[in-house]
């Protein structure tokens, strides 16, 4: 089947494909889940998701290689930061492998919508967990959603690899000290819509915030994880208990000592302190990894590499992350799971 899309020209926006998977939660079991045509959730309009925000979800994608097959990365540590999301919000979990073979699923349905090889475009999938029935106190579902769409996809920021400039945040947190930062829920989200709002209206790709209790860190931006490359060749993203555990930047942190021979480093990325970094980027699923030209704090001003130009490092790391998730490049064991 040939699919007329403009492939090397794909935005991150919504696609409608044929399938997706949906499994329900009812009277203490997950029924066996099927693949449905059908892209509209039927629930309660007494759903704890819809009230209380009781719901959590991730994103992954399929890689198509250069010989033509399909893969994916990672995506067994979706599954495990799924289960702890849902562990936070007290919801059912989705077994580890029950989220896998969903996942297989819905590719193999929709393979025809993997972007080709050499186009840079991915299909993105979104698992989603969602708490549903008739519950109107404050208190977790008995029911649950686990369904997995689909979308083939471009660059999350515009322009690919290229560098976007970032604001700090002062006025608005992402995430509360002791919160549901570190769980990928919707309300962590919703509560970026207004800084994001304000920074792209300023002319700003994204929001940098900082640690809630001190103001003084960076934590992540509104839609990645932050990292700093210093002048002593160490790899630096920021270790908070608020900060959304991402794949990405796990994956970084391994393959910049592993593969490139950086000191990789997880701690403090003080806001005062952004001289010491030559290079910064935001690393994500959806975002891969984005160089940071400079961030706006305020009357600084700070240019990291370039405003215009990606900095080596970051460009060899890109490399060896999309080599690995294209099969171009060897990948660590366990890392790629084939369609």
């Amino acid at each position: 089947m040939t699919i007329d899309l403009d492939w090397k020209n794909l935005d991150f926006s919504y696609r409608k494909l044929p399938y997706r998977y949906i499994s329900h939660y009812k009277d203490g079991a997950w029924d066996a889940g099927k693949l449905t045509e059908d892209a509209t959730l039927h629930i309660s309009e007494a759903s704890p998701s819809l009230h209380y925000g009781q719901q959590g979800f991730e994103g992954l994608k399929a890689y198509r290689t250069k010989e033509g097959n399909v893969q994916l990365f990672r995506p067994d540590q979706n599954a495990a930061r799924l289960q702890k999301t849902a562990e936070r919000l007290r919801m059912v979990s989705v077994p580890i492998e029950m989220f896998l073979d969903a996942v297989k699923q819905v590719v193999k349905a929709n393979i025809d919508y993997v972007p080709p090889y050499g186009t840079g475009a991915t299909l993105y999938l979104r698992p989603l967990l969602i708490g549903v029935g008739g519950i109107m106190g404050v208190q977790p579902a008995n029911e649950y959603i686990f369904t997995v769409f689909a979308m083939p996809v471009g660059s999350y920021f515009k322009g690919g690899l290229k560098p976007s400039n970032f604001i700090v945040s002062h006025d608005f947190d992402r995430a509360a000290p002791c919160g549901t930062g570190q769980a990928k829920v919707g309300g962590n989200y919703a509560a970026s819509l207004m800084p994001g709002y304000k920074a792209h209206a300023a002319g700003y790709s994204d929001v940098v915030y900082l640690d809630p209790a001190t103001h003084t860190k960076i934590e992540e931006a509104g839609a990645a994880n932050f990292f700093g490359i210093t002048k002593n060749d160490e790899f630096v993203t920021p270790l908070s208990p608020s900060i959304l555990p991402s794949i990405t930047k796990y994956s970084l942190l391994q393959l910049a000592e592993e593969r490139l021979g950086l000191k990789a480093i997880e701690g403090d990325v003080f806001i005062d302190q952004l001289d010491k970094f030559v290079e910064a980027g935001a690393c994500g699923t959806a975002a891969v990894i984005t160089p940071i030209g400079a961030i706006d704090n305020g009357a600084d001003h700070h240019v990291f590499y370039s405003e215009t130009e990606v900095g080596p490092v970051t460009r060899r790391l890109y490399d060896e992350l999309t080599g690995i998730q294209f099969g171009v490049i060897d990948a660590p064991k366990g890392w790629i799971y084939t369609v």
